[in-house]
């Protein structure tokens, strides 16, 4: 996508964790591109073999641009291990198999989450193991070109997460130095955490390495609360960003009828 490419062309990728609920997690990939995706992401696909998955894209024209490393069990409140001295070995553990995982699917970007931080941690302590971290996956990814991108989660959505301002994002990419340590600037969770994301984009575009959408408050569709999109696609468009847009919204009626903000953008059946 290039400077010049008006908004009706941007590319937009499916999160088929928040989409396509209704139906198993293999039918996601037609359904995704029968609405007219050029993509997908999903932080954790794991549990459906890479050969499998491999097929799905294949079977339906479909790239996927984004996936995580494993970060627990949700339903222990855990969130990642990039930050975690006491999971060290369990974070890097995972770093060579899911980057041959994501080799397999053609996925150019993985996401490591920090974790929440632990009652009485020393953030410092934490800083300095996230930042080595990330360091060593990036390491580790270059050889695969993979891209590690950082997302800033604010506490509406993951309470105590250890990076949860955009900010904070950035200095940690900048302080890690590796040049496939990119931003995963995320729409919703800028507004949420009170950043203003045209400024933020703006100034920071350079080391974006993927972009999500979801209207605040209520991270629902587009359209659906205070986020002005056209602006925001305005803004991605002027500054040059090629890469997909994810969307990572609950819709807020079924799937299918949430996408009417894309048939206004011309991406949708």
């Amino acid at each position: 996508m290039s400077k010049d490419t008006p908004i009706g062309t941007q590319r937009f990728s499916a999160h088929i964790g928040f989409l396509f609920g209704e139906i198993p997690f293999g039918a996601r990939f037609a359904a995704a591109r029968k609405h007219g995706f050029a993509a997908v992401e999903h932080p954790s696909p794991f549990e459906t073999p890479a050969a499998t998955v491999r097929e799905y894209l294949d079977d339906n024209g479909l790239v996927y641009v984004q996936t995580g490393f494993p970060a627990g069990d949700a339903s222990r409140g855990e969130k990642g291990f990039a930050a975690l001295p006491e999971k060290r070995t369990q974070f890097r553990g995972a770093i060579t198999p899911t980057l041959d995982y994501a080799s397999q699917i053609g996925c150019k970007m993985v996401h490591a989450m920090a974790g929440v931080v632990p009652v009485g941690a020393t953030r410092s302590v934490l800083w300095t193991e996230y930042l080595e971290n990330l360091a060593y996956a990036a390491d580790a990814a270059s050889a695969y070109d993979v891209d590690i991108i950082v997302e800033p989660v604010g506490p509406g959505s993951i309470a105590d997460y250890f990076i949860a301002d955009p900010a904070i994002a950035m200095e940690a990419i900048k302080a890690v130095g590796r040049p496939n340590v990119k931003l995963l600037m995320d729409v919703y969770h800028a507004v949420s955490l009170g950043t203003e994301p045209l400024a933020f984009i703006r100034k920071h575009h350079s080391m974006i390495g993927h972009v999500q959408i979801a209207d605040y408050p209520g991270r629902h569709e587009p359209g659906s609360a205070i986020i002005d999109f056209a602006r925001v696609f305005q803004v991605l468009t002027d500054v040059g960003y090629g890469g997909h847009i994810g969307c990572e919204y609950h819709p807020s009626t079924s799937t299918e009828e949430s996408f009417g903000w894309m048939r206004d953008c011309g991406e949708t059946k």
